[in-house]
This record gives C-alpha cells, structure tokens and sequence, in this order.
C-alpha cells in the first residue's frame, strides 16, 4: 500500500491531510494523483461516490496553482448546492499551509451580490453549479480565459438534471488547451460523447468495474403488491433496529406522503425534497448528519449534497426511472470500509427493471422474505438486552437517585422486572403484529421472471449481438437475414458470414455474428436502405435485450385476452 508521500504532492498539502486523518491514499486517488501531476493530462474516472473522489482531483488540482496571481485557473462543475459548499469547504481544508490561496463557491439560492464581491477580489479555484456560473457569466463577472484545469464532478447526474447545454456554455468560455477532468459514477452515452468532443485523449480510470455497484453492499428486493409496499416497509425498519438510512421516492409528492406516515407512525423520520427552502432542508440534512434523525425520506435530486459515510441501509420505495441512478442510491452506503444493504420494495409492474439492474451493478439480487411480527419483536427485544449489556454505567452520577429507585422497585423480583421493562418497551410493537396478519413476498414470481430472462436473447460466446430496425412488419424471416447478410457482407474464407441465434420482433430484431465480421455487418448493413428508410445497425445494448426478453413474454398474455 502506498503513502501520500509516493504520489509527489508538495509538503503544504501533506501536512494538511495528515492533519485531517489520511493515512493512506483510496484507490482512485492513487491511480488519479501521481498521474495528473505528472503533465497535462485529461481524465475520465469512473467511482461510486464515497471513494475520494475530492481529493483524487483537488490535490493535484491545488499543487498546479501559479498562486502570485489571482486570475481564476481551476474550475469545478458539481450538480447541487450541497455538493458544491461540501467541496469548496475540502478543497479550503487540503489547502490550509498555502499562502494567497482563494476557493470561492458559487451556487443558487445564496446572494449573487456576494458572489459578485468574491469575484472581484480573485479567486483561483471556481466550484460552482452551472446555472449560477451561467448567468454570472452573462452578468460579465466571471472571466474563464486562464483557466487550465475544469473539473466535472458527478458528471452522470449533471447531465440527469438538464445540464447539458449549460456545460457546453461553459466548456466553450474555456481555452482549448485546459485539461479536463471528468468524474462520475455510471458511464452513460452523453458522458461518452462529452469527452469526445471536449477531452484529448483521456485516460479512463476505472475503481471496480464499469457502473458497479460498490462491493462491500448486499442487494436485497422484496416483490409485494402495491397495497402493501408501506406495510412491509414497516416491517424492514422494525426488523432493523439500529436502521440509519435513506427512503428515496421518485416525486416530492410521494416523498412527503411517505415521511408524514412513518411520522404519524411513531417513527423517527424526516423529509428532504424540492418543495422545501434552502434553510429548510439544511436544517434537516444537518439533523440527520448529527443522528438527530434516523430515517430520511428523500427524492433523488434533494439527496445529493448529503454526504454521509455510515449508513446502515438505502431503501427504494420506488425505483428510479433511470436505472443507472440505483448505483447513486446503493452507493451511498457500504463507504468508508463498512458494510451496507440496498432494499427495493417492488410492485409486479417494476419486476422487469430487476434484471437491467443487475447487469448494471454486476450483481444478482437476494429475493428477501418479509419478516414476520414474530421475528420483529426477536430482534427488537435481542436489540435492547444488548442495548442494556452495553451501557456504560457512572456510578458517581446516579448514586444520589438509586436508593429510592430500589425502594421503590424492591418488591419486584429479578424476573418481573425483566417482564415490565420489556413490555414497557414493546408493547406498541407486540400489539401492532397481534393485530395485523403477516404476509408474504411475490418471490417465486420474481424467480420465474429471472429464470425465463436468463435463457432467453441471451449473447453467446464468440459472437457479438447486432441490433437492425428490420422485424416482422417489414416481411423479413431468419432466410431473409442470411440472405441480406451473405450477399450484402464480404466472403469469408468458406463463403459465408458465421450468424448465431436470431430474435424477430415486430418493429426491430436482434442478431449474433462472429466477433471477427461485426463491425464489417454493421459499416455494410448500415450502408442500405429498405423501401426508402435507412437501415440502422449497431451494437445491442442491454436495454434493448431487456426490451426484447419483454417483448417475447407479452404474445402468450396477448393470445389469452383474445381466447377470452
């Protein structure tokens, strides 16, 4: 393992992060650091977040600095406010033994008079939002003409928030010779297309593999009915007492729903979405930062800026639209060396997702069983006989009170003591799951799905599978493909293209063709038209196997509605 002291960084940043407890580097900050320092290089990194991604980029970033001048030489984009004060207050703190240094945040929702000021003071180090930067530029008081370094951070959910032509706006306003630094959790077609066009020859830096999830969490999902996705979440907070964690919820709406129950509920729960103010939801993120709360409700976009190493559990109560923001959510427990476990509580109409998320995070989800009351009230009442075994008794401060406490208690025995003190702690919950049925999870459903999707359009070895929109309503079968194919395609040696499994749907088909001939398939096949449309071909992604391993199942529903 390597210290800070191998990666090349100056005696002024050393002494400032062994001050702040760094031992030894993450692993992105040793791939990232010594490289970036050692020329003007761009970067892709892809992490989950949590992982060090701020001083990966903001040491180098710091130790390039020319500090005899003010002109603005680093910028950082971040997608929230949050995000955006959190990094500037890291960057000020790595920086602390560096004389004439200036981060200035800018962000929405604070005073862009005081910005202004900062600004006209210099600054070398812009972390900034890009709605914010975008209009201060426009007002005539940013000048991005020295900046050398731009940093991208979370660059997925910039791009998942609208900001794509803001970056380009502000790519635009920068010199062409900067490096660029791009860092974010999941590698989506946009990011891909942003370091083509703006990046020279970036190095991509990848910690773990490709849109994983992080390794030290366990996925577990629960398939329920709709009108029981709030009970069983009860059930999964109760069966986990010392629970700490994030419900995220799609919309503001449902968020807030969710919160007012659990409240109602006797639960200790907040909630954090767009419809509160800025005060409000700082006030809240800071409750539960100090442990205040132990359960926060919240929408995606309104989570962001909360950076949190110790949560026990992320629970979706909804999944995301976007299936590449689950790895945002899992993420954002099992940090720091620690363990984690991400929930999805699923109604029927959510099942297909389950696959592409799988395939995604490169990991395959536990089908959980729902606890029954019985095994609630087991684990809470083994929670406080720990609770009791662990706390730290001073003597010195209770001895005053403990005489009446005795006498007052002296005609109980050792055994109904214990028998009250239980009830008086559970009597809620021992009533509660007295009087409401347990139930059980749609699991073999869920298996069935997975075991269907798992033989069906599925790639196979040595070949690599094409996507054409060509299918049954253009009047083409599996000849007319070979056809198309051998006659269209260049000779091989034995006269045919070798072509696998073949997958007709309406509108499109899927097709596998030997790794060798797949980009001449795709140049020649792309090259032709078909009644005066273009023919596309390309490489199939996932979501268009999952689309098809869909499409394949719905004919048998299709045929029995028609029977009926």
């Amino acid at each position: 393992m390597k210290s800070f002291e191998e990666l090349g960084l100056s005696g002024q940043l050393l002494a400032a992060i062994r001050e702040l407890g760094f031992e030894h580097p993450m692993p992105i900050q040793e791939e990232v650091i010594p490289y970036l320092l050692e020329g003007d290089n761009d970067v892709v990194a892809l992490a989950q977040t949590g992982t060090g991604k701020t001083a990966a980029f903001g040491l180098p970033l710091l130790q390039k600095l020319d500090l005899d001048t003010k002109d603005t030489q680093a910028l950082v984009l971040c997608p929230t406010r949050e995000l955006c004060i959190q990094i500037a207050d890291d960057l000020k703190d790595y920086a602390k033994y560096l004389d004439n240094l200036y981060v200035l945040p800018v962000y929405g929702g604070a005073s862009i008079k005081n910005q202004i000021m900062g600004l006209k003071k210099g600054v070398q180090v812009i972390v900034a939002t890009p709605g914010r930067l975008i209009d201060l530029m426009e007002r005539g008081h940013v000048d991005l003409s020295k900046v050398r370094n731009v940093v991208m951070d979370e660059a997925d959910e910039m791009l998942n928030m609208g900001f794509t032509e803001d970056i380009n706006t502000i790519l635009a306003a920068v010199p062409e010779n900067r490096n660029t630094l791009l860092f974010s959790a999941t590698m989506p077609a946009e990011i891909e297309k942003i370091s083509r066009t703006y990046m020279r020859d970036p190095r991509e830096i990848v910690i773990g593999r490709k849109n994983e999830s992080t390794a030290s969490v366990r996925h577990i999902c629960y398939m329920v009915k709709s009108t029981e996705k709030y009970q069983t979440l009860k059930r999964i907070i109760d069966y986990y007492p010392r629970i700490y964690g994030i419900i995220f919820c799609r919309t503001k709406v449902e968020t807030q729903e969710i919160a007012d129950k659990l409240i109602h509920d006797g639960y200790n729960v907040d909630s954090l979405h767009g419809d509160l103010s800025q005060v409000q939801r700082d006030y809240v993120m800071q409750r539960f930062r100090i442990h205040n709360i132990q359960l926060l409700v919240a929408t995606d976009v309104a989570a962001r800026g909360l950076d949190v190493d110790d949560l026990t559990h992320v629970i979706n109560y909804t999944l995301p639209d976007e299936t590449e923001v689950y790895t945002h959510r899992s993420g954002r427990t099992g940090r720091a060396g620690k363990t984690g476990i991400s929930i999805a509580i699923l109604n029927m109409r959510e099942a297909h997702k389950v696959r592409t998320i799988e395939k995604l995070i490169n990991k395959t989800f536990e089908v959980g069983k729902i606890p029954t009351g019985k095994e609630i009230c087991s684990k809470q009442i083994f929670n406080l006989m720990d609770r009791i075994e662990k706390v730290e008794v001073n003597e010195e401060e209770i001895s005053d009170i403990l005489p009446s406490v005795f006498s007052k208690l002296e005609w109980l025995d050792k055994e109904e003591l214990v028998k009250r003190m239980v009830a008086l702690e559970f009597n809620r919950i021992i009533a509660y799951y007295r009087d409401n049925e347990d139930f059980t999870a749609e699991s073999d459903t869920l298996q069935t799905k997975r075991e269907r999707n798992h033989v069906e359009v599925k790639r196979e070895e040595g070949f690599t599978k094409l996507f054409i929109n060509i299918g049954k309503m253009d009047g083409f079968g599996p000849k007319d493909f070979l056809g198309m194919i051998n006659n269209t395609v260049g000779k091989t040696g034995d006269g045919k293209i070798s072509v696998g499994r073949i997958d007709l749907f309406t509108r499109y088909s899927l097709f596998d063709v030997d790794q060798a001939h797949a980009e001449e398939v795709m140049r020649e096949l792309g090259s032709l038209r078909l009644r005066g449309r273009s023919i596309r071909v390309s490489e199939a992604t996932d979501e268009q196997i999952d689309r098809g391993i869909k499409e394949k199942s719905e004919p048998r529903k299709k045929h029995r509605k028609k029977n009926n």
